[in-house]
């Protein structure tokens, strides 16, 4: 039997809330740098942001996982008052911020925003856009976003994505030879998220047929509807 070479990659891992590692590669590593640096940011809030699917959730629960930050939906800030929505927290994040400006709910981002300033704790916000670009009408807050530290992540680069199917295979006590992965890395969606859907279907559809993972059950599975499952 010819034995197939397993990928190794350099990535380092930061535990997240979810139990999954968080891989740092160059497209999160500057917001990574700013995270390590809390509480010692310059301002009470940082910002991170970039496409869909980028790993910016994953990287908000890193950060919940080193400073013990409270999470707040959008509709939280809405409607509970920041002394309880933050109780003992040094730190708050908001996923998809920019929903709130949205939404028309500015006065209570702009009310906890400065609640966390006057109590000398921070904020995370994560978003799609940078805060500059989210159009804020009320002038007070708009001022405080443009002031804020935004730092991008951009999305995954080839050698992040091999390094997460690689990972998400092994939790599953998986090895799977370098041909299969670099063949779903050439072909599937480009996102982190796409990357944990495509482990679970092959998986599952390996199971199902009781057979290896190779390329040629990789390929069946990346032309099935995302959400069609193994028909056996």
């Amino acid at each position: 039997m010819t034995a197939h070479p397993q990928l190794t990659f350099a990535f380092d891992h930061r535990p997240a809330l979810s139990g999954e590692d968080f891989l740092v590669a160059p497209n999160n590593s500057e917001a990574v740098a700013w995270l390590d640096r809390w509480p010692d940011w310059p301002s009470p809030v940082l910002s991170v942001h970039g496409p869909p699917a980028s790993g910016k959730t994953h990287l908000a629960q890193v950060f919940m996982v080193r400073s013990g930050a409270v999470l707040a939906a959008p509709q939280a800030v809405a409607e509970i008052d920041p002394g309880l929505l933050l109780g003992a927290a040094r730190a708050c994040v908001i996923d998809d911020a920019e929903a709130l400006i949205t939404e028309g709910r500015e006065e209570a981002l702009l009310h906890l925003y400065n609640s966390v300033h006057e109590a000398g704790r921070h904020l995370l916000l994560t978003s799609v856009r940078a805060p500059a670009r989210w159009g804020a009408r009320l002038a007070d807050l708009r001022s405080r976003l443009v002031a804020a530290t935004a730092v991008a992540i951009g999305p995954p680069d080839d050698a992040l994505i091999a390094a997460v199917l690689v990972k998400l295979f092994a939790d599953r006590q998986l090895k799977v030879d370098e041909d299969v992965i670099s063949y779903m890395v050439t072909r599937m969606e480009r996102s982190l998220e796409e990357a944990r859907r495509l482990v679970a279907a092959t998986d599952a559809a390996a199971l199902a047929e009781r057979r290896s993972i190779t390329v040629p059950l990789v390929r069946r599975v990346l032309e099935r509807p995302p959400n069609e499952g193994h028909g056996g």
